[in-house]
This record gives C-alpha cells, sequence and structure tokens, in this order.
C-alpha cells in the first residue's frame, strides 16, 4: 500500500473572528479541509457564510484566530509576513471575478510579473510564459493588450498567470462571474483539466452548474460546513436539501 499524497492544502481547526464585543463576528469556526493533489473542490454557499474568508486563509491573505492551514505541509500562521508572500507568490495562483490584469501589460507579460517580481531573469521566464499561455490555447495572443482580448480570454490569461512555473495550488473566487454561460463553462473545464494535470483547486462559486465540475462540494452556512458530498448527483441532492431547509 502506497502512502497517500501529503494535500497540497489543508485547514485544521480553523476559525476566523473580528472585533470584539458587540462588533464581534465569528466569520468562520472549526474548518477542516484537504484539498489534495488532482482535486477540485468547490465552495458554496449564501452571502455572509464565509467564502471569501475561507479563500483568503487558503491563500495565506489573512491568518486565523485559531488553528492551521498548511500548505504543502507549510503552517502559513507560523511565517512571517514576507515568508507568507514569498510562498504566495511560488506556491499559488489567484483566479478571480474581475481578472485582475495590468491593462499597460501584455498577456505574455501579465502572464510573466510573478516569476519576474520572485526574481526570475526574464530569459528564464519567457519559456514558462509561453507554456502556460499555450495550454490555455493563447500562445497567438501573447502580445496582445486586455483591452484587445475578449472577456473569456482575460479569464484564461489570469489562469495563465496563476499556474504559471512550479505553482500548484489554485484558488478561483467567483471566476465566472463577469462571463456569460457558456464562456463560464469553458472557464471552469480550463480549471477542471489543470486539475486533472495534478494541480489542486478550490473554486468558490454560487453556480451549481459550475461546482459539478468539481470532485467535492463544501456548503458552508455561517461560518460552518454545514454538509460535504461528491460529484453532480451528490451536488443536486445537497443543494434541494438546503433548498427544503434540511441542511
Amino acid at each position: 500500500m502506497t502512502d497517500a499524497p501529503t494535500p497540497q492544502l489543508s485547514l485544521r481547526g480553523v476559525t476566523r473572528v473580528y472585533g470584539e464585543g458587540p462588533t464581534r463576528v465569528d466569520a468562520l469556526t472549526d474548518i477542516d479541509l484537504d484539498v489534495a493533489p488532482g482535486e477540485l473542490v468547490a465552495v458554496m454557499g449564501p452571502s455572509g457564510s464565509g467564502k471569501t474568508t475561507l479563500l483568503n486563509l487558503a491563500g495565506g491573505l489573512d491568518t486565523p484566530t485559531r488553528g492551521s492551514v498548511l500548505v504543502e505541509g507549510d503552517a502559513l500562521e507560523a511565517l512571517t509576513a514576507r515568508q507568507r508572500a514569498a510562498l504566495r507568490r511560488r506556491r499559488i495562483g489567484y483566479v478571480f471575478q474581475d481578472f485582475n490584469l495590468i491593462p499597460s501589460l501584455t498577456a505574455a507579460e501579465n502572464v510573466s510579473l510573478p516569476l519576474e517580481l520572485d526574481g526570475l531573469p526574464p530569459r528564464e521566464a519567457r519559456p514558462l510564459t509561453t507554456a502556460a499561455l499555450d495550454d490555455v490555447g493563447l500562445s497567438d495572443r501573447a502580445d496582445r493588450f486586455p483591452e484587445q482580448l475578449s472577456g473569456g480570454q482575460r479569464q484564461r490569461v489570469a489562469i495563465a498567470r496563476a499556474l504559471v512555473g512550479p505553482r500548484r495550488l489554485i484558488l478561483a473566487d467567483e471566476p465566472t462571474g463577469a462571463l456569460d454561460s457558456t464562456t463560464g463553462e469553458d472557464v471552469v473545464a480550463l480549471l477542471r483539466d489543470r486539475v486533472d494535470q495534478g494541480a489542486a483547486g478550490l473554486l468558490v462559486t454560487h453556480d451549481s452548474r459550475y461546482a459539478a465540475w468539481a470532485d467535492r462540494t463544501v456548503f458552508l452556512r455561517d461560518g460552518r460546513v454545514a454538509t460535504s458530498t461528491g460529484g453532480r448527483l451528490g451536488l443536486e441532492a445537497l443543494i434541494t436539501a438546503d433548498t427544503e431547509g434540511g441542511v
């Protein structure tokens, strides 16, 4: 028997509290979650359920009040702010709803930016950038600026930027929110493909069509995991139960 691979992302007893006294907000409470290489996990829940807080903690943009967040076994809360920033650049990729591309940079320059910020010489960054754009089908758009690309193409550039180089954890925050349904399906299919190639993915979405691409769906309510299920049929049962007040 072979040992199970180390999860790319682990949350252990994670609690995040903001404020004190009458202004106290329990954003997340006792969250346990693993995301393995080759696994896509969707996170759903109503507004204010803690989805964005969960993603921020997973990416080291915030630290837990209690508990531990580990990326490839390294506890983020034990790192300095500088160390966390370096880990984010090297191991974690983000895909946002509004793309977050820099308008004055070409597609290739946007993709290579995190590599160059991490000190990689342009000569070494260039082949990695070309490979990342080729993976998302945009090698022929490398010299285009964001305003010259469609919404779906801009999001594909954002995905290439998220996974360029050695980073194998992708965090996607409503990446289809600014896209039509057909283009949204294409983007989630691309995320699914990258996960199937060995990345680990955490996808925050409000749309069950996109969550159905995931291996598991975690449903948050009031900062807690209400339930978790796997596959399309399990997701449909979860949503039905939630609609009927059973979750």
